[in-house]
């Protein structure tokens, strides 16, 4: 799994951030919980010990995948973004042919997707259809309810 993630500068200090929060602050917490549980007596019964064990596992778990995020991370120029066809970074502007409403995403990477800020992962299916399209191509695109047209209808960053 040696695939490069590109991010944004924002992306990435976003992400070093929570993985030094999850260091710092979550594992010695998940630690002392640990800790107070085994105190209690016989672990074999102990329903706050099994807990805590399997809280630290989960939090470990995330801790190696953003690792794993961080070190494959590349950090993408954004001044030199070209606006001629669609790529990642690319606020794209689309209409969608049956409905006529038009949305606005930025195409962003998996980590930094967020819907609420406009923000699309790359690796959504609207995504990777519009990924090359240039202003008035038309894409058709697979979606769970089925098949969607859209026109890109502007390019920027």
């Amino acid at each position: 799994m040696s695939q490069v993630v590109y991010l944004t500068e924002e992306g990435l200090l976003k992400l070093r951030s929570e993985l030094e929060q999850l260091k710092s602050v979550e594992r010695p917490a998940i630690s002392r919980m640990i800790a107070e549980a085994r105190d209690k007596g016989d672990l074999s019964e102990n329903a706050e010990y099994d807990a805590a064990k399997e809280a630290q596992g989960l939090l470990e778990m995330k801790i190696a995948k953003l690792e794993d995020t961080v070190a494959k991370a590349r950090l993408i120029d954004e001044s030199r973004i070209d606006t001629s066809k669609v790529q990642i970074l690319n606020k794209v502007t689309i209409k969608n042919l049956k409905t006529n409403t038009s949305m606005t995403y930025t195409l962003v990477a998996e980590s930094e997707a967020n819907l609420k800020e406009g923000k699309l992962s790359v690796g959504t299916p609207i995504a990777k259809a519009l990924l090359g399209k240039k202003v008035g191509d038309v894409v058709d695109v697979e979606i769970p309810s089925g098949s969607v047209k859209f026109e890109v209808i502007e390019i920027s960053r």
